[in-house]
């Protein structure tokens, strides 16, 4: 695409806003450069970074990108073995600084999920080492501290010994000779420390002079007392200077070795930054995230042109390249056809550069290769071209590049001309571009145009309303509705003689009337629509609410049947404990009395663990739902069971009959109603069933713990544990479960893997899993 599209459509004022929204130099850079792309990979790759930082955005939370500079000249100077000075240095160490809390921010920052931003922050390098090391020599305004080194450490206190010996000394003569002086204070020049002595008692003070006022009466003289001492001091600046270039030549060298990584941090902040001007426009303009397509197809709800005011604009429905790949649109001037062709341009061009676009949710738009405007008063004086001449030279330059994947916008095609070729020529060239399959939206004057709609497949006509009542546009696009001439109507508003408008009437031709005729039918059809639209509208308002109130009634109806289940089953769990307890004592009386005639030990253990077992399974409801479906399974002999008011499995002996069977539960036979009976899977498919539902028959510990409400130390305690116990037990994985709350927990239970041998990692788990309120153990 040429630079002249970006200023017909006034794109450039779209890049000038983004440049404001960024916060760094780089951004910025970035954003000057943006140009709309033409693979559509490419073109959704940017509309999802930029949808996910307005998700970030929309959370009240933004990069904290304070302190990053554009450090790139520097990095080349130190690396072709330059010297950096101090404040380069300090920039440096300050993007890094910066790098470093981004990282932190993004690594810290649980929603939203912005896959993109993490990949693009985790390519970032604090390069802590670097940075420390830094900030031990330079402090933060760029000075290079004493503690740096130890010889500038040295140097520098003899630096202050010294001055503080030579102002003991001048401070001593301005009390002593006060009235050899212009004024009682010492100075500095040349950096040497002076005084102010009078002109007429230089031979009484005696010294070096190394200035004198403007007049001459006063001369800026080092006293011969302090000259050894100054000398002494020149000297240690002069070692100072040395030592500090040292110092700056050794950080330069440290900043040279990674200048690939300090490159390569500035480009990941450079885009980070660009990506986060993209979504601070998007809520700058309320716009949403466009649906891309490469297949030409446009249609947009509310679409609103970005660069007018919110009391300016007026939102259109606009949409194209699906039933018809051309638009024509009449209408009367002012009315807003020019704004529509604007429209559609900019924001494809927007949409094609990453950017959202001033639209209802779920707007769809197209990648074109190009998009070609012949939109204005193009005359050029020095080729001495009409308005005619300049537009045509334009549109033979469009139809020499137009094809399938090129979007055209023709402002006025064909005026400036005699109405009748310039209508013809009109015709002519749309059919030309329709022909070859582009998308063409086209403004014209026109009446001959108003029918080309109706005789070409492809093609509709449009119009911008205008109100007749209010003699004003309302820069409403209609979409299928040619514009209608209403100068006899406006002139009937404005009073003029209705016998002057019926003669009128007379003049004008029979196709014009009937052309009037049908676009008045059209727009009274038009109104009509609207109007059932509304009401149906009403309606479908109304049935949704009705639906939602239903599904709530069903929602509590179906929790309260839930709760009374529940009520039940541990109603019957408390009758069935009661029984255990008392059968328990007939077994243990039943032990004291045995006589000659025992029975064996496996059978008193089998007895007991029906008793143990008999409690109800208090069941989840999508269990429940698996159940009644596997109840209604034909069961054969041979077939493996769970006797579901036991609890227990067995397996089906006989049949008795249809609702009745034996079941052989470990040493005991029993007869057991079909409706009791649940068929179980062969072994190999209920093994895979969710581990997290199987309480362990040994030990009773599960693979997953709940933390959730635990004071820390004692979770922490519990964890310790359960690893313990789970270890043993050879579990693969466990499941901790500790909530998402402040993260203190989370990271307690991290920071606990990493120390743990036999954890091999320590991962956070899926959507389905629980999210960041879930950590997923695995073992070595």
């Amino acid at each position: 695409m040429n630079e002249r599209i970006y200023r017909v459509l006034e794109f450039n004022k779209i890049i000038t806003r983004l440049v404001e929204q960024a916060d760094t130099s780089l951004g910025k850079e970035l954003a000057k450069q943006t140009k709309p792309q033409t693979d559509i990979e490419s073109v959704l790759k940017l509309q999802d970074e930029t949808d996910q930082a307005v998700q970030i955005l929309r959370l009240n939370q933004t990069l904290p990108f304070g302190g990053i500079s554009d450090i790139r000249p520097s990095i080349k100077r130190a690396e072709i073995g330059g010297v950096l000075s101090a404040s380069e240095c300090l920039h440096i160490q300050s993007t890094l600084y910066g790098t470093k809390n981004i990282k932190r921010y993004i690594d810290q920052m649980e929603e939203p999920d912005a896959p993109l931003i993490r990949a693009l922050t985790e390519e970032l390098e604090p390069l802590s080492s670097l940075e420390r090391e830094i900030k031990a020599c330079i402090d933060d305004h760029g000075h290079v501290m004493d503690q740096a080194s130890d010889a500038l450490r040295q140097i520098r206190s003899k630096i202050r010994t010294s001055e503080t010996r030579i102002r003991e000394r001048l401070e001593n003569l301005t009390r002593t000779k006060a009235n050899m002086l212009s004024d009682a204070i010492v100075t500095i020049r040349n950096d040497r420390y002076v005084l102010p002595v009078k002109q007429e008692y230089r031979q009484a003070i005696g010294g070096i002079v190394h200035d004198q006022s403007a007049s001459g009466q006063t001369l800026f003289m080092e006293p011969q007392s302090v000259v050894e001492v100054n000398n002494q001091l020149s000297e240690a600046r002069v070692k100072e200077q040395i030592e500090i270039d040292k110092i700056l030549k050794e950080l330069s060298m440290k900043i040279a070795v990674e200048h690939m990584a300090l490159r390569h941090n500035v480009d990941v902040l450079s885009a980070l930054d660009f990506i986060f001007a993209r979504g601070k426009l998007s809520q700058v303009m309320h716009a949403a995230m466009p649906k891309m397509n490469d297949q030409g197809f446009i249609e947009m709800k509310q679409a609103r042109h970005p660069l007018l005011t919110d009391d300016e604009v007026v939102a259109n429905d606009i949409i194209l390249g699906k039933d018809f790949h051309a638009i024509v649109i009449t209408g009367p001037n002012t009315g807003g056809k020019t704004v529509t062709l604007k429209l559609v341009g900019l924001l494809t061009l927007m949409a094609q550069s990453g950017l959202q676009v001033p639209a209802q949710d779920g707007c769809e738009l197209a990648v074109f290769e190009d998009v070609f405007a012949d939109i204005g008063d193009e005359q050029s004086i020095e080729q001495s071209l009409s308005t005619f001449s300049s537009h045509m030279t334009n549109i033979v330059k469009i139809l020499s590049h137009v094809n399938d994947r090129t979007l055209v916008l023709f402002d006025e095609l064909g005026a400036g001309t005699d109405p009748q070729e310039g209508a013809a020529l009109a015709m002519a060239i749309l059919d030309e571009v329709v022909g070859k399959q582009a998308r063409v939206i086209a403004t014209t004057h026109y009446p001959e145009l108003k029918a080309y709609g109706y005789n070409r497949k492809g093609v509709i006509n449009a119009s911008v309303e205008f109100n007749v009542e209010t003699l004003r546009p309302t820069y409403r696009l209609l979409i299928g509705v040619p514009g209608r001439s209403n100068a006899f109507d406006i002139s009937r508003r404005l009073g003029l003689d209705e016998t002057l408008i019926s003669s009128a009437k007379e003049l004008i031709g029979t196709d014009t009337k009937s052309v009037d005729h049908m676009i008045a039918s059209l727009d009274t059809a038009r109104r009509r629509a609207e109007d059932d639209y509304a009401e149906a509208e009403a309606y479908l308002n109304e049935a949704a609410m009705l639906k939602r109130d239903l599904e709530r009634k069903w929602q509590e109806f179906e929790q309260e049947r839930e709760r009374l289940f529940e009520k039940a089953e541990r109603k019957a769990e408390k009758a069935v404990e009661q029984a255990r307890q008392e059968a328990e004592a007939v077994v243990q009386a039943m032990r004291e009395m045995k006589t000659n005639h025992e029975l064996k030990e496996h059978e008193w253990i089998e007895a007991r663990k029906l008793f143990d077992d008999a409690k109800p399974n208090l069941m989840k409801k999508e269990e429940k739902q698996v159940r009644q479906q596997v109840k209604n399974e034909t069961l054969n002999v041979g077939d493996d069971v769970l006797l579901i008011t036991l609890n227990q499995t067995g397996t089906i002996m006989e049949k008795i009959s249809e609702k009745e069977y034996q079941v052989q539960v470990g040493m005991m036979k029993m007869k057991v109603k079909k409706n009791q009976l649940e068929k179980l899977k062969p072994k190999k498919e209920n093994a895979t069933r969710p581990v997290a539902t199987v309480k362990n028959k040994v030990t009773g510990t599960k693979p997953e713990l709940d933390l959730r409400g635990e004071r820390y130390e004692d979770a922490l305690q519990q964890l310790d544990k359960y690893i313990d116990d789970a270890l043993l037990q050879g579990y693969p994985r466990v499941t901790i479960i500790h909530g998402k709350g402040t993260g203190a927990l989370r990271q307690g239970v991290q920071a606990f893997a990493k120390r743990h041998r036999h954890i091999k990692s320590a991962t956070t788990g899926s959507a389905q899993e629980g999210g960041s309120g879930v950590t997923i153990f695995e073992f070595n």
